[in-house]
């Protein structure tokens, strides 16, 4: 058994170059909101779920996104409603949330 049964990585690319970056579209804000939500329902950490921040996950055009492994499954979000819902369904539930995913 791998130590998360599942573990999201949310983009929050910095660019210094002027170019849009994750970080321009409130990555750090979803992240921490993602953290914190998995962390007061009681569903992070070793056997649960992991969720991180990263440097640039390499797919701008599509931000802000995250990207869940081991499913190698990956979102664009809006909001902390969307956030949520890959939380619930995807992270907890093990469906996909197909209007959010980049395909």
């Amino acid at each position: 058994m791998s130590y998360y049964t599942r573990h999201i990585f949310f983009c929050n690319n910095v660019r210094d170059d002027g170019k849009a970056c994750c970080s321009q579209l409130g990555a750090g804000d979803m992240y921490r909101h993602a953290k914190d939500k998995c962390r007061d329902e009681g569903k992070l950490g070793e056997g649960k779920i992991g969720v991180s921040e990263s440097r640039c996950l390499g797919r701008c055009e599509h931000g802000p996104v995250a990207v869940v492994y081991p499913d190698n499954v990956w979102y664009q979000y809006i909001d902390e409603d969307d956030v949520d819902e890959i939380i619930t369904e995807h992270l907890v539930g093990g469906k996909l949330v197909e209007r959010l995913q980049i395909k």
